[in-house]
């Protein structure tokens, strides 16, 4: 490589480096509270948590390299126009042609990283975030009782509580509520279990069984003075909590392969997605270095507004793209054309420069 391209090569690169860990640090942060507040409210390990984080944030490098690619371009290229390098860079003969070279070897190798993260890396790390998540999940509910805490069952219509647990596992001065208001067949009751011990049976599966000892059992309707109490001396109140849900049918979360033997318009839509982020990136790659020219005494972050409101609508389009793959329409017609057009953007924002593959004719300087 020419000592020009290695220059121009390196001052893209650590822009996009710098520009990438920018945005990424943003998008954690607003990972990390939506991870923290989940974590809390399951009362998940400190190892899920971790975990969590590190493969659902994997996720957003598919959103965040390829801006970060098209904005390191105007940024770079943008300072060397402020700065007239880019006049000095011309005045040698080097034109579009001689621009885009050193460029496009970094846009090659992010092109190649897109096509290993969107159809390999990213839908394998959101398949284990949600196994992780879940296997979680069952834990926190379908788990062991722990003493003075209350814990909810049933979508929060049940909730148990035990005093204290002994060696034996045998929970002690427990308190069971039942709300059936919402069920219309029960016309609205209350149900209150009160046991000096109780067993819980088949904790950490999905259907369980507590039994209680020596309690009563009130049942009847909120403030009405009519309630039945019960005295027994062993009695079973089965939990039947279902699996809890995965989606591991999410298309976001199926193998390339799958998607590739997949006639379903959600997978289909998926698939041309993974396809749309590698192509995204050398089509902005195309667009951003005639649109980083700037005129005499412009600031060189004068085109940045430019480029975000290109970006936005590159991307709201191919969003709405796939939405109407996922309805039906034909794949063609759901994102080829949002590509297109922004080729054919590119090429008249190049063409406005001086003709491709023509180097710029050098200036005279007098002697």
């Amino acid at each position: 490589m020419r000592t020009l391209d290695r220059y121009l090569l390196r001052e893209v690169a650590e822009t996009w480096l710098a520009v990438t860990g920018v945005l990424l640090v943003i998008l954690l942060s607003n990972q990390l509270a939506r991870v923290l507040s989940q974590a809390a409210a399951n009362d998940f390990p400190r190892t899920v948590v971790l975990s969590l984080i590190g493969l659902t944030s994997a996720g957003y490098l598919t959103v965040i390299v390829p801006i970060g690619f098209f904005l390191a371009i105007l940024l770079a290229l943008g300072r060397m126009y402020h700065e007239s390098e880019m006049a000095a860079i011309q005045s040698c003969g080097v034109g579009p042609a001689g621009l885009y070279r050193p460029i496009a070897y970094l846009g090659l190798f992010i092109t190649a990283l897109l096509v290993w993260l969107s159809f390999w890396a990213i839908p394998a790390a959101s398949a284990r975030a949600q196994q992780i998540r879940t296997e979680a999940l069952q834990d926190a509910q379908f788990g062991l009782l722990e003493p003075g805490r209350f814990r909810t069952f049933g979508g929060g219509n049940v909730v148990f509580y035990a005093e204290r647990v002994d060696d034996n596992g045998i929970l002690h001065n427990v308190n069971v509520f039942v709300d059936r208001t919402q069920d219309p067949e029960s016309q609205g009751e209350l149900e209150v279990w009160v046991a000096t011990r109780a067993e819980q049976r088949g904790a950490g599966q999905a259907d369980q069984m507590f039994v209680l000892y020596d309690g009563e059992h009130y049942k009847g309707v909120p403030g009405k003075g009519e309630w039945q109490i019960t005295h027994f001396a062993e009695g079973g109140y089965p939990i039947r909590l279902g699996e809890i849900g995965g989606r591991a049918g999410k298309a976001g979360m199926k193998s390339t392969n799958e998607l590739l033997q997949s006639s379903d318009p959600r997978d289909r839509a998926e698939l041309q997605w993974r396809i749309s982020t590698p192509v995204m990136a050398l089509i902005l790659m195309l667009i951003a270095v005639p649109l980083a020219r700037l005129r005499p005494r412009q600031g060189r972050f004068g085109r940045i507004g430019i480029a975000i409101l290109v970006y936005f609508i590159y991307s709201q389009l191919l969003a709405a793209g796939r939405a109407w793959i996922e309805g039906g329409v034909p794949e063609w017609i759901g994102m080829g054309w949002v590509h297109m057009a922004a080729l054919a953007l590119g090429l008249w924002l190049l063409s406005r420069e001086a003709p491709f593959g023509k180097k710029a004719r050098p200036v005279a300087v007098p002697a």
